[in-house]
């Protein structure tokens, strides 16, 4: 969220911390394959079993003892070789002479005594530092290699000349250890070290500094010294040593790490530094003992832009604050970092301040830090996080007079504010705020800057945004993650928005119209919320379409279902859901319409297939069994009446008259007849039943006039049920006249199926052949008779 001016000395610490641990920076993307790691093996020597095409080797911290030409000469593509923190003694180059490709040779930290020189043409990093030599191990050799950028040396004694075999070489950095370096009674050493940019000097840790060498360097820009011990009396040894080092204009840079000091000598150092042409002064993990006292600080005219302290410890318990915090507030730079340190407040400065940057990140100040202070108009960005911040309404009084202030940085604390009654004081020129990690809720809308434009509320307890704010029209730019939101915010209030980053909350139904309110947006992250995928979240889903790929961050990935059930961890781009589904009025016209058709289609099958028939026919039917379902079956036999109820059309009456009744009943045969039989009153349909059921055996006289006759199919309707009801076979049927089989009406399936399936008799045209068809007939009931006879069930 805020911009670190400081960028000349970020990027040289970068850069060492690159060159020191990882050497020149060498890509090897598309051979990552060929990176073999056997660092912490506990290895005595090089492996002989190592991939021919290896180009990255770390043998660091082992225990090899001993380097050979066999152990490297197959491996010609080889580009990194890291031996660091092994136990090797001797080294000849000229074993690296078949490894034409090497850039990269780490072999510090081993009991190097000696190295025996050959030229490696392509070597940009060699470091040889904190091994056992005496002097510096440069030879002639090392002149040729062209490339070299990084060089580690260690050495206990110098020679103002040592160098020079290296001299006209153009190095980035070179790394000196001098942990092993120690004074000589009445003898000064010098070395002249002609071309480097960098230059790192380490000491040994546990010793009070006493290096008297006498050190230059042309064209110098960054200095770094490591273990830096000192006391009063040994101060002026330091001041003395660097005298010569900082003499130079191009020395920009200066970085003191691992630093044991006492207040007074601390002071000096400053004070003898104020002067230098150094832009940018680095202390790093500095420790402070005996007492903190008021000291004399001279602030004169300065080329000094900025001073950064991190890592502080105090290891005195008694001492004047002032004396502490009005030496760095009283600074006339413009940027100062005071981080991961003791303090517990700083001074507002007595009198306008130079300071444009303010770090005091991991301290821990609280709320009355620089209030009622007016002497930071000039300060553009300060930055108090973590620290120990609880009202946020005091952190916007506090800024009441920067009128310079655009950057401010206060997360990582516990701000809250719940002063509704009291309305909050900023400084108007306010673009850039970080509130987040802190406890704020929803409140914290109406204590805001009014012209911020980019606002870190994330990791906060908001549960929701007011809708009321009218105060944020220039924000474009807003970060509520991880917080607790509920719903996805449109642009109403905040109508410059172009960046939304809202992920990580409670959103389940997200805004349909968002994109719509939102026609600004530019950047929307809005992944790993649960998403109720409903119908709700249709138009969404719709809108993320219609808006470029590049606006939804995360996107598909991080947009997934939680619930329903069924559809939990499902994409949000996999989920779809019909129209017809999530529309109700649609849903209700679409299902009246189904409705309606299908009544509609149900009608006209019902007429074409004449339902309406079959269904009167149950219906009579129903009615008939129901009056006659308790009546045991011996009692229904007791009640016949007739040997034959005859079924046949008006048409054919003549025939049945003039020829089929006369017949039977010369023969004793007991004859039904419905313009006869039938009883007054009753239903036609009831005669019909009542008849069948009295009768033997019902005679269907069958002929094209039959088939037209509805009554008639009716009467054969109920003879067909009755012949299943009491499981008998007593259906006779006469073909008066043949009956094409296309000629029966669809609705007449029983018809078809007894013409099909039952053999009947049918009336012969010639009069020689009546008496064998009355014979048929006889016979029929002959056999019924003998039954009827041994059962006396009805009079011959």
């Amino acid at each position: 969220m805020t911009k670190d001016k400081d960028s000349t000395v970020r990027s040289f610490h970068f850069v060492y911390i690159v060159t020191l641990i990882f050497g020149t920076i060498i890509q090897f993307s598309d051979e990552s394959e060929f990176v073999v790691d056997m660092s912490k093996l506990g290895l005595t020597h090089v492996p002989k079993d190592l991939p021919p095409e290896t180009k990255v080797l770390d043998l660091s911290q082992n225990y090899i003892s001993e380097l050979h030409l066999s152990n490297v000469s197959f491996l010609s593509g080889l580009k990194v070789l890291r031996l660091s923190h092994n136990r090797i003694q001797c080294l000849d180059v000229s074993i690296f002479k078949f490894n034409q490709d090497l850039e990269y040779l780490d072999l510090s930290h081993n009991r190097l005594q000696k190295v025996s020189c050959h030229p490696i043409m392509s070597l940009k990093h060699l470091d040889l530092s904190f091994n056992d030599f005496d002097a510096l191990p440069i030879c002639k050799e090392f002149g040729n290699l062209t490339q070299l950028n990084f060089l580690g040396l260690s050495a206990t004694k110098f020679q103002q000349l040592d160098l020079l075999p290296i001299a006209h070489l153009h190095l980035s950095c070179i790394l000196l250890d001098l942990e092993g370096y120690y004074m000589k009674e009445n003898e000064k050493e010098s070395l002249q070290i002609l071309n480097t940019k960098e230059l790192h000097l380490v000491f040994h840790p546990d010793s009070f500094f006493s290096v008297q060498v006498n050190i230059s360097v042309n064209s110098l820009r960054c200095l770094q010294l490591t273990n830096i011990k000192l006391n009063d009396d040994n101060c002026q040894v330091l001041l003395k040593f660097l005298t010569e080092l900082t003499r130079g204009p191009n020395l920009l840079n200066f970085t003191l790490n691992h630093v044991e000091t006492t207040w007074k000598c601390l002071i000096r150092a400053f004070q003898f530094l104020w002067p230098k042409p150094i832009e940018y002064l680095n202390i790093y993990n500095l420790t402070i003992v005996e007492s903190i006292d008021e000291e004399d600080f001279t602030y004169q005219k300065t080329t000094l832009k900025a001073l950064k302290m991190e890592h502080v410890i105090n290891r005195v318990f008694l001492f004047s604050q002032t004396a502490l915090y009005t030496v760095f507030s009283e600074m006339n730079i413009v940027m100062l970092t005071i981080s991961d340190t003791f303090f517990v407040h700083m001074l507002c400065p007595q009198v306008p301040s130079t300071f444009k940057f303010l770090n005091f990140t991991q301290n821990v100040f609280t709320d009355s830090v620089f209030q009622n202070c007016n002497t930071l108009a000039r300060l553009e960005t300060l930055i108090l996080q973590k620290n120990k911040l609880k009202d946020l309404f005091k952190v916007g009084l506090m800024t009441k007079d920067m009128l310079s202030l655009e950057i401010l940085d206060v997360s990582w604390n516990s701000l809250e504010y719940d002063r509704h009654d009291e309305n909050c004081i900023w400084v108007g020129s306010i673009v850039v705020l970080d509130l987040s990690s802190n406890i704020l809720s929803d409140s914290v809308f109406r204590c805001l800057p009014p012209r911020v434009k980019v606002l870190d509320l994330h990791n906060n307890r908001i549960r929701s945004i007011p809708k009321d704010v009218t105060s944020l029209e220039a924000l474009q730019e807003l970060n509520v993650a991880f917080n607790f939101l509920a719903h996805l915010p449109g642009c109403g209030t905040f109508s410059s928005l172009s960046l939304l980053i809202i992920d990580y909350n409670s959103i389940s139904n997200p805004s349909a119209d968002f994109f719509q309110s939102c026609q600004k947006i530019r950047s929307l992250k809005a992944g790993n919320n649960p998403f109720q995928c409903t119908c709700e979240l249709r138009d969404f889903i719709q809108g993320i379409g219609q808006v470029p790929s590049e606006v939804v961050e995360d996107w598909p990935d991080s947009y997934k279902c939680d619930y329903p059930e069924s559809y939990k961890g499902t994409a949000l781009k996999d989920f779809h859901v019909s129209q017809l589904s999530c529309n109700t009025a649609l849903l209700i016209v679409t299902i009246g319409v189904t409705g309606l058709l299908v009544a509609v289609t149900v009608t006209v099958l019902c007429i074409y297939l004449d339902l309406p028939w079959y269904l009167r026919m149950l219906c009579q039917w129903t009615q008939t069994r129901r009056r006659a379902r308790n009546v045991p079956l011996a009692e229904l036999q007791r009640t016949l009446q007739f040997h034959a109820f005859i079924s046949y059309s008006e048409h054919d009456s003549a025939w049945v008259k003039n020829e089929l009744v006369p017949c039977l009943e010369k023969e004793d045969i007991k004859i039904c007849l419905h313009e006869r039989n039938f009883v007054p009153g009753k239903s036609i349909v009831e005669n019909i039943i009542n008849c069948i059921e009295k009768s033997y055996k019902s005679i269907f006289v069958l002929s094209p006039n039959f088939v037209q006759s509805e009554w008639c199919h009716y009467e054969l309707y109920f003879a067909h049920h009755n012949l299943f009801h009491e499981g008998s076979n007593n259906l006779i049927l006469i073909l008066l006249e043949p009956i094409p089989q296309n000629s029966i009406p669809g609705k007449y399936h029983k018809l078809r199926a007894l013409m099909a399936q039952r053999t009947y008799l049918e009336w012969p045209k010639e009069k020689s052949k009546h008496g064998l068809f009355w014979a048929n007939i006889r016979a029929a009931f002959n056999m019924k008779l003998t039954l009827i006879t041994e059962n006396n069930d009805i009079p011959t």
